[in-house]
């Protein structure tokens, strides 16, 4: 195992510190793994939390700034944030208007942030939660019961945040959040394993010419396992999976996203496959984004995922943003 890393169980405090150094628009709590917006909490505006293990950088302390997260809990490597991290964060975020958690559907992620905000109601914070499971290529893993919340949670974060930006009250910010994750879907595939700081050797194994078909970010098993294909059938099977659940006609937001060690000129060549699929099925692509956003160390592979946008959603995705990993408008 070659990893640039000090040693496995410091290698998140060891992050985080390097994040507080590049961004001075975050205050980093590297003790307590809390990421917040430097300056505080707006008087008025509703708090939007999220968190999950690392190994998913950029989510979610990327994400963290001006129409998006106010803060998130990076948990151990793929281990989910503690309630008392998430109960920190959301103190730190409260200004009287509520706080939003915005949770990925894996049981330790529900059970921790679910825990956190009975304790932040007895101390009379107004916490709603929204749980986000757009991953339609398995229905329970090895982490969850139900779908995996994957890709749409970035677009949860950035259309949620964008809203809560203009003074929504919480339950409106809930709501639009609860949208996206309604009206989207993922679907990932790994060339490769990954390899945890901790474990020191891959997750699963692959042999040289096989793929992982509907992997999670965390490397749970998917549909099946199969021989590599080209990137114009792999988008097939993608696309296949997610219009199964939901219709692939009218104005998209679609996101290809790396899972940490795919080359960006592959996921281009991704996205020209994605997009000439949607095309042909009659829908258009409206917005999109490229580029790793919700990544699983090393792994190699990709996802996709669809978002069937609304006038409303696509001005709230328009909308200024400011922070380490998404950045327009400002």
């Amino acid at each position: 195992m070659k990893k640039l890393i000090n040693a496995p169980d410091t290698v998140v405090t060891d992050a985080l510190a390097g994040v507080a150094a590049a961004h001075p628009s975050l205050v980093v709590d590297v003790e307590n793994k809390v990421i917040l917006r430097a300056g505080g909490p707006r008087p008025g505006k509703v708090g939007l939390v999220s968190g999950g293990g690392s190994g998913h950088e950029p989510l979610h302390g990327g994400f963290v700034g001006y129409g998006m997260l106010d803060a998130a809990c990076p948990g151990e490597v793929f281990t989910s944030p503690v309630p008392d991290q998430v109960l920190l964060a959301t103190r730190a975020v409260s200004a009287g208007a509520g706080v939003l958690q915005v949770v990925k559907n894996y049981t330790g992620d529900v059970l921790n942030f679910q825990m956190a905000a009975e304790l932040a109601g007895d101390e009379g914070i107004e916490v709603a939660s929204v749980i986000v499971n757009d991953d339609v290529a398995v229905e329970d893993s090895l982490y969850t019961a139900g779908r995996r919340g994957v890709g749409a949670t970035v677009l949860v974060e950035k259309i949620a945040g964008a809203l809560a930006e203009e003074d929504a009250d919480l339950t409106a910010v809930a709501a639009v959040a609860r949208e996206v994750n309604d009206r989207s879907r993922s679907f990932g595939v790994a060339l490769t394993s990954c390899t945890t700081p901790a474990a020191g050797k891959p997750t699963f194994e692959l042999g040289g010419s096989e793929i992982e078909l509907g992997i999670g970010i965390h490397g749970e098993p998917g549909r099946h396992r199969g021989p590599m294909r080209s990137a114009r059938e792999l988008a097939a099977v993608a696309l296949d999976a997610i219009a199964a659940d939901i219709p692939l006609d009218g104005e998209l937001l679609v996101m290809v996203n790396g899972m940490g060690g795919t080359p960006l000129l592959e996921l281009y060549v991704m996205y020209n496959e994605v997009a000439s699929c949607i095309r042909a099925r009659g829908g258009r692509i409206a917005r999109n984004l490229v580029g790793n956003y919700i990544t699983s160390l090393e792994m190699q592979g990709f996802s996709v995922t669809v978002c069937g946008l609304t006038d409303t959603l696509t001005r709230l995705w328009d909308a200024p943003v400011d922070t380490p990993a998404l950045r327009w408008g400002r």
